[in-house]
């Protein structure tokens, strides 16, 4: 599983990019079929609150799952867009 981060006009810090990885590497216990997961960072309003906009896109053999969701910090919006992936695929799993 391939996972792309991408940070629109700003720098991923490290420990962000550590942070993404840990939770999106959760996906692929699920569903093993994962090829590649793109992971869009945008901060949308500076000076609002709850402006930082995360895109998670899944392809797997088969498949695409899509999440997007804007919170306070880029952790909580990647734990949101992680959780709705999680339901996603699991209500895949099920039709299958």
């Amino acid at each position: 599983m391939e996972i792309r981060i991408q940070a629109v006009k700003f720098d991923a810090s490290d420990r962000l990019q550590a942070h993404i990885e840990k939770k999106v590497t959760k996906l692929e216990k699920i569903f093993d079929s994962i090829l590649t997961v793109d992971v869009y960072l945008k901060v949308v309003k500076p000076e609002a609150e709850n402006n930082k906009e995360v895109n998670i896109k899944v392809n797997a053999t088969n498949a695409e799952f899509f999440a997007a969701k804007v919170a306070n910090t880029f952790e909580q919006a990647v734990d949101e867009c992680v959780e709705a992936l999680e339901k996603q695929i699991k209500k895949q799993k099920d039709k299958r």
